[in-house]
């Protein structure tokens, strides 16, 4: 059995982290009803002897004793992580997997890269090298972070590039949640755009989550839990209950709603690796699959069904139409439309009683309306996973490697360039120790190339299938 560790940086990186790590241990508490540590535990928690001094060693096979999270959490303001420590999640992290600082990174990427990372990198490099120690196989690390704020962008890629020099061979996934237009910090396109380069760079997957996106269905949910039809009332012991077992009132908190559905959508993703199924899909295979060329790997997610996120108590969805669902806009965590776009390839990660035939079957009905480029037409991978997610009977994930980020990296661009072109805000930037102008340039020239790649590829589209050439072998 493999394992994974989530590095989450940033406000944003731990909130969400926090909801995932709440969300993963109540999915095995509805399996694993006799307490006993397995493999599907191990692959992202370890289990500590707390009765000896200084942790003790950890144990297998055994019964729970007290379970820790494979993570790092790091954010230069102590809030979201002094709130977690003092949550119901405080025993699963101990000081040990902390880094915080009082500060903060003030929006500004450079604080966060280059001021920071300078600072922390022993600390932050002891740590990873720790938590890594305590796998006996590491599969790959997960990082979560923020796009538009300091931390979550400057520290963030930072940790991914020091990922990339001490663990050259782990995988690297990042959960990267970009800003809406209407975003209220200033500097956000700066941020992005800088991050950008970094994730271009150093990344083997990115899946790319709008914030706008989130919002929308967050309200589809609301309008479903509010409409009053029969059965559309939040379930009673629901995901979305905290601890003490009420339901959330979005009062609570603005963003916890939002935050579950990534958490949902990295649940989903590591379902393979954290229980049996007919057909497990290895992490490390979405990237071997899905990025046919190195730079082009940002991945559509698409949940269904969306109400696995609220609970709320609607009639499941037929099996087929939730298929149907995975390819329709309104399930997408980011606004893009890939139906009209190009696949390169696709991926789709099945839970519950769901057979190979059912798969199959879907993809055969659904291929007809796809674009896939000429020489990956049966560019599909698939998982299946046997345990569905809590309260339901099955739920799907699809990853699509397509054209469609194109239009998001573009109007990133745009507002990018309205403020460069004046020099707006660029001295707060150039005064951090190490930055300089070029660094904008650069960032700003990785993205157009990005962006150029996805246009000649999007040429391609609607010509003749033409194989690609093989070598020649010189005799």
């Amino acid at each position: 059995m493999t394992q994974a560790v989530v590095v989450q940086v940033g406000q944003c990186g731990n909130q969400v982290g926090c909801r995932f790590w709440d969300l993963a241990l109540r999915e095995h508490a509805a399996v694993n009803k006799k307490g006993i540590y397995d493999e599907a535990l191990s692959s992202f928690f370890r289990n500590i002897d707390t009765r000896n001094v200084d942790n003790g060693p950890d144990i297998y096979k055994g019964k729970i004793c007290s379970l820790k999270a494979r993570a790092l959490l790091i954010d230069m303001e102590e809030g979201v992580v002094n709130e977690i420590l003092q949550g119901p999640l405080r025993d699963v992290f101990d000081s040990k997997q902390l880094i915080t600082d009082v500060s903060g990174s003030g929006n500004n990427w450079a604080v966060g890269h280059k001021r920071y990372g300078c600072q922390y990198r022993e600390n932050i490099v002891e740590k990873l090298r720790k938590t890594a120690e305590h796998c006996d196989c590491l599969q790959c690390f997960f990082i979560i972070h923020s796009m538009g704020g300091g931390t979550g962008s400057g520290l963030g890629t930072f940790v991914l590039n020091l990922l990339e020099e001490e663990f050259p061979e782990v995988y690297r996934f990042v959960t990267s949640v970009y800003p809406s237009g209407e975003d209220d910090v200033i500097t956000s396109p700066y941020n992005s755009v800088l991050a950008m380069k970094e994730l271009n760079e150093h990344a083997d997957c990115v899946l790319p989550i709008e914030n706008e996106s989130l919002f929308e269905i967050v309200n589809k949910i609301n309008q479903m839990s509010n409409s009053g039809k029969l059965g559309t009332t939040v379930k009673p012991n629901s995901l979305v209950t905290s601890s003490a077992g009420s339901a959330k009132t979005l009062q609570e908190k603005p963003f916890d709603a939002m935050n579950n559905i990534v958490a949902n959508l990295l649940l989903n993703l590591t379902s393979s690796a954290r229980f049996e199924g007919s057909l497990n899909m290895d992490l490390n295979e979405i990237s071997m699959n899905l990025v046919p060329f190195p730079r082009l790997h940002y991945l559509v997610s698409s949940l269904t069904p969306l109400y696995t996120l609220a609970d709320v108590n609607v009639p499941p969805r037929r099996l087929d139409q939730m298929f149907s669902d995975a390819f329709n806009r309104d399930h997408q965590l980011i606004q893009a439309d890939p139906k009209h776009s190009l696949y390169l390839a696709c991926a789709l990660l099945v839970r519950g009683n769901v057979q190979v035939s059912d798969l199959r079957r879907n993809i055969e009905r659904l291929k007809p309306s796809l674009h896939f480029v000429s020489w990956n037409q049966e560019g599909w991978k698939t998982g299946l996973c046997s345990v569905p997610p809590v309260g339901h009977s099955h739920s799907l994930l699809a990853l699509a490697n397509n054209t469609c980020v194109k239009p998001t990296f573009i109007e990133l661009k745009d507002r990018f360039m309205k403020l460069y072109k004046k020099k707006a805000h660029l001295h707060h930037y150039l005064q951090i120790d190490g930055m300089e102008q070029s660094c904008f340039s650069e960032a700003i020239s990785s993205l157009s190339d990005l962006i150029e790649e996805y246009n000649e590829l999007d040429a391609t589209k609607g010509g003749p299938r033409i194989d690609p050439s093989r070598l020649k072998i010189a005799v």
